[in-house]
């Protein structure tokens, strides 16, 4: 069974750096996509950062520049180094990946989150 553990989020004031962690247990199929999401208060969840299996990324326009998706080579852990960090940053950090197995079924699966705050 595929599991995400996210840590690393936290307070910091407007300016500071965050890194995200998650550790992906369970995996036995191909990995196709990992990426980050975030959601906050009264808002919809959003992607953050995407990589796809070739290693290729995506970010959301407002992050583009201040964060940075990697992994650690494995598929067993993903990153978001996060600087520069603005008010609007505060949400709640979840970790997604989405596996595809032999039979060409996807399936996606999340973590529990990790709350990052940032205070002026």
């Amino acid at each position: 069974q595929v599991q995400l553990v996210e840590s690393g989020g936290g307070s910091v004031q407007s300016g500071g750096s965050l890194r995200l962690s998650c550790a992906v247990y369970g995996v036995s199929s191909s990995l196709y996509c990992m990426g980050w999401f975030r959601q906050a208060p009264g808002k919809e969840r959003e992607a953050v950062a995407t990589r796809d299996s070739d290693g290729r990324t995506n970010y959301e326009a407002s992050v583009k520049g201040r964060f940075t998706i990697y992994e650690d080579g494995a598929k067993t852990a993903l990153y978001l180094e996060m600087i520069s960090l603005q008010r609007e940053d505060t949400a709640m950090y979840y970790c997604k990946t989405v596996c595809l197995d032999s039979g060409g079924h996807y399936s996606a699966y999340w973590g529990q989150g990790t709350q990052v705050t940032v205070s002026s």
